[in-house]
């Protein structure tokens, strides 16, 4: 995979955690979900540009081919995921761009289903799918920012 397509998800990668921390931990977190989104975004265009050359139906055989050889089903209609995926954080991020202060008083259950939605995106996108180290690195992130959470759920609570 060309390293422009690889290190664009990468730093998006980074942006996003180190976003959630910021947000666990009660800090400024906007310039790092916006940047995280940016970084995304170059990755999409960069994966269909090289990769797919534009096109949705590589993209659908690409995505069945990577599930079958993960799970034994050839299945492409996980790409539909990824759009969604991209239509959510870039709805989110343009809207805490945009409008901050509505964005802040916007319902929990909206704010947690964004939550819940892209973080199992990015399970699957850097834990599931991918091989080597960047699935170890990803792994040890993501109980990382557990842990983070449990421990201020846990001083919440006192």
């Amino acid at each position: 995979m060309p390293s422009v397509i690889l290190w664009t998800i990468r730093l998006a990668t980074l942006c996003y955690v180190i976003a959630l921390a910021q947000l666990i931990r009660r800090r400024p977190a906007r310039l790092w979900w916006l940047l995280g989104c940016a970084l995304y975004l170059a990755h999409a265009a960069a994966a269909f540009l090289i990769a797919y050359h534009w096109s949705h139906e590589i993209a659908v055989r690409e995505t069945a081919r990577q599930t079958q050889a993960l799970f034994g089903l050839h299945w492409g209609g996980g790409v539909w995921f990824n759009y969604a995926f991209t239509a959510i954080w870039t709805a989110d991020a343009f809207w805490w761009l945009l409008s901050p202060h509505t964005r802040a008083q916007r319902p929990p259950w909206l704010s947690r289903s964004i939550h819940i939605f892209l973080a199992w995106m990015f399970v699957n996108g850097a834990i599931v799918f991918p091989q080597g180290p960047t699935r170890w690195v990803a792994a040890a992130l993501a109980v990382a920012l557990l842990l983070l959470w449990r421990a201020a759920l846990s001083q919440e609570r006192r």
